[in-house]
């Protein structure tokens, strides 16, 4: 029976995280202390640093000779049934790649890190924490992995699909990837160079667009979000939607210069964000950002003022011969010559996929896609490159490391090493929570997905999966406390990965933003719930 006591008990270990959440809202909303680019500075050092460093504190101390086998069967066993689930259901009922991906992310793969650890020891017990570590760690090194394995298979076959369509992808023998192609989710445009030889077979090579590129003011420069020129007089165009003229000042030598504002169609009010993402690489503000791809092109028109009515007109430059806009992608070339094609394939709006449009469903009726081996070898790779990147990898593979050579000899870590990670891990939790209420007042809507689709994620989230648990934990035997602590652990809110990981692919991204926003909103009660009606 749960009594008073218990309940105060949740609510000191929970109040303080939403505490700090609230107040970093209210920096934003409400006070206006923290602009966009504070916030990003913030969300980089929460992603770099804090959740990290906080893995690795959690994960070093957690003794992996006395992992709970059949708590982790439960989990694992969960994960894999919902997982086979709808894989029956896309390969025999007409499902998609795409709603298997999002599906198994809300109902299976929950906040354990920061909201689990706290919750949990709140509620059963310092136990609890081991679990969720084991929890963590197999999150971090197997599930997030097939989660963006299956994210990276879905980038290539939309890349085959739009660059070889028909048979044509069935003759692809070999995938070469420049050293710089990072990932296939298309933060970065990539340009295919493809070469068939006499046997027709094809050979294809995948790098950036800018990786070739000429240090040249003729040639075309491509960013990935909106961001001062570096040509002076050079207005900023997206691709998908022309940019309105809206403000101006004059630079040193009195020359005019514009700004152009673009919304990406896609966004459908929803403005992105890493929250705290686990993304190493370092580029410009990530909240409230322009996903779309920017180009400065050399047929950039300029404006200069008129010596007679002082106003301003359009002069457009000249266009150079020999120099193409990059969304002009040139046929497939024959044998032996070689075709360069420029892609972003960043949102399944921009192609249109099977499950969306028919007239493309019967377009691709007769894709052939390359062998088996041939794209495991691109996917393995691309995923190989993106986790080497990711720190969040190191430092769970590190921890994980430590600890079975800490336990296996008694080791000690070092009071200085010991000491400097805990006063960055201390305030991981603190900074996680402030960085997701950064997140939260900067989108335009909590609910971004609509009301319907919103409530059945809800519903897949606090109540599929934690059902799916039940049945998984009972099959392999778990009884009582642990028991209780799978369903509730199964209850919690949506994890931060995988909203990160469908930003990037452009797949779904405002469901998984309502998952992440307003689950935590709701988790709290939703929790209580559960541990008091688990409690009678």
């Amino acid at each position: 029976m749960i009594t008073a006591d218990d309940f105060y008990k949740v609510m000191c270990a929970m109040v303080p995280l939403y505490f700090a959440m609230l107040v970093a809202y209210g920096s934003v909303k409400w006070w206006r202390i923290f602009t966009p680019e504070h916030c990003s500075g913030i969300n980089r050092f929460v992603a770099v640093f804090a959740v990290p460093v906080l893995s690795f504190h959690f994960i070093a101390q957690n003794n992996p000779y006395q992992m709970d086998t059949k708590f982790i069967l439960a989990d694992t066993l969960s994960k894999i049934s919902v997982l086979f689930l709808l894989s029956v259901w896309a390969l025999f009922f007409h499902g998609s790649l795409d709603w298997l991906i999002t599906l198994f992310s809300v109902a299976t793969l929950p906040n354990t890190l920061v909201m689990g650890i706290p919750l949990l020891n709140a509620m059963y017990g310092d136990f609890t924490q081991s679990l969720m570590v084991q929890v963590v760690v197999l999150q971090c090194i197997i599930w997030y992995t097939l989660l963006l394995f299956l994210f990276e298979y879905r980038a290539a076959t939309v890349l085959i699909q739009t660059q070889f369509p028909g048979a044509a992808a069935a003759s692809i023998t070999k995938f070469e990837l420049d050293n710089d192609v990072i990932s296939l989710d298309g933060r970065d445009p990539i340009k295919t160079e493809s070469e068939t030889d006499g046997n027709g077979r094809i050979r294809v090579r995948i790098r950036r667009s800018t990786s070739s590129a000429p240090d040249s003011a003729i040639s075309s420069s491509i960013c990935l979000t909106p961001r001062a020129s570096n040509l002076s007089n050079a207005e900023i165009f997206s691709i998908n939607t022309p940019a309105p003229l809206h403000e101006y000042h004059y630079n040193s030598n009195n020359e005019i210069v514009f700004w152009g504002s673009a919304t990406s169609p896609r966004l459908s009010g929803y403005a992105s964000s890493d929250a705290y993402s686990l993304q190493p690489t370092p580029r410009a503000s990530n909240f409230n950002e322009m996903d779309t791809i920017t180009v400065m092109t050399t047929n950039t028109p300029t404006w200069a003022r008129s010596p007679v009515n002082g106003k301003f007109y359009r002069q457009p430059s000249p266009v150079i011969p020999g120099v193409r806009k990059m969304w002009e992608s040139p046929g497939m070339s024959q044998s032996k010559d070689v075709a360069d094609k420029e892609i972003s394939f960043r949102d399944n709006a921009k192609i249109p996929m099977p499950e969306d449009n028919t007239e493309a469903k019967e377009a691709t009726g007769d894709q052939k896609m390359p062998h088996a081996l041939v794209m495991i070898r691109l996917i393995l790779t691309v995923v190989g490159r993106k986790l080497s990147r990711n720190p969040n990898t190191y430092s769970s593979v590190l921890g994980l490391l430590w600890s079975l050579i800490s336990f296996k000899w008694d080791v000690g870590m070092p009071s200085l090493v010991k000491y400097s990670i805990k006063i960055i891990s201390d305030a991981g939790l603190g900074m996680a929570m402030f960085s997701l209420g950064l997140f939260m007042a900067l989108q335009p809507r909590i609910i971004a997905c609509g009301t319907k689709r919103a409530t059945i994620g809800m519903a897949i989230r606090f109540i599929c999966g934690p059902v799916v648990m039940t049945a998984a934990s009972l099959a392999v035997g778990l009884k009582r406390v642990k028991l209780h602590a799978a369903i509730v652990q199964a209850a919690l809110p949506q994890g931060i990965v995988p909203f990160v990981f469908a930003r990037e692919y452009g797949l779904h991204p405002d469901i998984l933003s309502t998952g992440v926003i307003f689950g935590m909103l709701v988790s709290l009660p939703v929790t209580l719930l559960y541990y008091i009606f688990l409690g009678l």
